[in-house]
């Protein structure tokens, strides 16, 4: 018979289980998806107004951040 810490404890195993999120489910998020592709619109973006300025650089620098946090964020996922 379980008592009342034992379902506890079940439940937050449970839970647990249910929260990991593997590289996947990440990439296949809505969220992943979409701020990978504005990061990569804003580079080619640089590239087909051309670098001319510091501030082209800035973009293109700020861009190339973004994208390799979204691949960072797929990369420290520890599976299962």
């Amino acid at each position: 018979m379980l008592t009342g810490d034992d379902n506890q404890s079940l439940e937050s195993i449970s839970l647990d289980s249910s929260s990991v999120e593997t590289r996947v489910s990440k990439i296949m998020s809505f969220e992943w998806i979409g701020q990978t592709l504005a990061s990569l619109c804003w580079i080619i973006s640089v590239f087909v107004y051309g670098i001319s300025s510091t501030g082209d650089w800035l973009q293109l620098m700020a861009a190339s951040s973004w994208l390799l946090s979204n691949i960072a964020s797929v990369i420290v996922i520890k599976e299962p």
